[in-house]
């Protein structure tokens, strides 16, 4: 018995021993950041110690490993072919300090070039990255103070979450971000895109936006879940490249300011996008920094710095309780993407086609479709959707005249209350409004639609609670009204 003893002793001495091997060359081969020098007390800046890591996994393969614990640290860069996980209970949290965020430039100009040059993680110019697993990173943006409201000052010093300038083949899966200093993360100029399975909540600091896609090509946002205080799924122009091949769905998303949102800034514009099965729903924080409480609108697309949007499909939307569930504003702000650029001239819409959205808003204001009167949106569609209002316009919003206000800041709040209460459009051509219902909750003199230079297309379908009197349309428009 002894001897039999002393054998399984021995054995199981073996077996625990390559185990433990087995475990170390695993966490090696993952190029675990505990191994590199890094402490998970919450407290020690852990820099150099992450770097090392991303760049031995670059260097040799492998992954590179946030184990549980949390790990504070400066600006992260991340080289080709670089994966990084975050395991569960994994907080990569932003240091405090600004000093630990170096300031980087990109090798193209964009609107703002001068002022966005630092975040917690950057990639620029690079391949073939990967950020996942169920960890948390966290940019402790409410540390970084706004000091000034004057533009573009008040813009500086406020590092991003993660900031991917001109790469190829990035993805973005099931991490949870949240509260970066400034927007939560910026994509611009980035082709394979693919963003799925996010948690996003931000709401530490001014400019929160939940994430900003911005001249970036062949791109798929899918089951992401978000709060922010500004806007929500963003889409911009701040260079020269279009946004375009664009597909989002399955998302559900919160926000202060524009659930989902193409602009302000259009320099080139968008083309070929695609979104489908979306919830915009009141966010979980009712104090705004930004915007409103319940959300200033639910779909807004603005174009109003020249560049084209064409060919957008928006579909299978439901929007609870936003003060304005629709804005669609072509407009001529004008503004150059760069000091030296030439200005642009008025952008143009085409090809825009919203149907299945049923909406409830919390807003008397109304949804418009305004373009302006040398340069109309072509080709723009609303199906199949139901709209309800509180109610309580009066007869001088049923007879106001409403301002052009070409190159004023687009916001769904800009006009004050419309002509209608569901839908004021003008300056449009071909334009198709077929199976809606307009709603209100208490009573309102407008009616339910308004035209002012609308030339082409044809209204049919609409119900409202004005019954006959439900659409008018000024003598300068010419469209079928069934």
């Amino acid at each position: 018995m002894s001897f039999s003893f002393m054998r399984f002793k021995r054995a199981f001495s073996v077996l625990v021993f390559c185990c433990i091997m087995f475990r170390a060359y695993s966490t090696v081969s993952q190029h675990n950041i505990l191994l590199f020098g890094a402490v998970p007390d919450g407290k020690t800046v852990n820099t150099s110690a992450i770097q090392a890591a991303i760049d031995k996994g670059a260097k040799d393969g492998g992954k590179v490993l946030i184990p549980e614990g949390s790990f504070v640290t400066g600006t992260l860069f991340l080289r080709n072919n670089t994966t990084l996980v975050l395991s569960p209970r994994a907080r990569l949290l932003g240091s405090v300090n600004l000093s630990d965020y170096p300031r980087v430039k990109t090798d193209f100009r964009f609107w703002g070039d001068t002022w966005v040059s630092q975040a917690l993680i950057v990639a620029h110019n690079i391949r073939n990255i990967t950020i996942e697993g169920t960890g948390t990173i966290d940019g402790q943006g409410g540390h970084f103070k706004l000091t000034t409201n004057k533009k573009p000052d008040r813009y500086r010093n406020r590092p991003y979450l993660l900031w991917a300038a001109g790469c190829t083949n990035v993805l973005v899966r099931d991490i949870e971000l949240r509260s970066s200093a400034m927007w939560m993360q910026s994509y611009i100029r980035c082709e394979q895109l693919r963003i799925d399975g996010i948690r996003v909540f931000n709401h530490s600091n001014k400019n929160n936006d939940l994430m900003d896609i911005d001249g970036c090509k062949d791109v798929v946002i899918t089951r992401v879940i978000g709060d922010s205080d500004d806007d929500g799924i963003t889409f911009k122009g701040t260079s020269d490249r279009v946004s375009e091949n664009i597909v989002v769905s399955d998302c559900i998303i919160s926000s202060h300011c524009n659930a989902l949102k193409f602009g302000t800034e259009t320099t080139a514009g968008f083309r070929n996008v695609t979104v489908s099965n979306l919830v915009i729903r009141k966010s979980a924080v009712t104090t705004a920094l930004t915007g409103r409480p319940e959300g200033i609108c639910g779909i807004a697309l603005e174009m109003v710095d020249g560049g084209l949007m064409e060919n957008i499909s928006i579909s299978n939307v439901v929007i609870d309780g936003t003060y304005v569930p629709l804005f669609v504003r072509l407009g001529n702000r004008a503004r150059k993407h760069y000091a030296e650029a030439p200005e642009p001239a008025p952008g143009r819409m085409r090809n825009i086609q919203l149907s299945n959205i049923t909406a409830e808003a919390s807003g008397f204001i109304g949804c418009a479709l305004t373009g302006l009167p040398d340069q109309k949106i072509e080709g723009i569609s609303i199906t199949n959707s139901r709209f309800v209002f509180p109610g309580g316009g009066l007869e001088e919003h049923a007879r106001k005249v409403i301002d052009e206000l070409p190159d004023l800041y687009p916001e769904s709040t800009m006009f004050g209350p419309l002509p209608a209460f569901g839908l004021y459009a003008r300056h449009i051509r071909d334009l198709n409004l077929q199976g809606i219902s307009f709603q209100v909750k208490s009573g309102d003199s407008r009616p339910a639609v308004f035209c002012d230079d609308v030339t082409g297309g044809m209204i049919s379908g609409i119900s409202s609670d004005r019954g006959q009197d439900n659409i008018r349309i000024l003598n300068n428009s010419n469209i079928t009204l069934k």
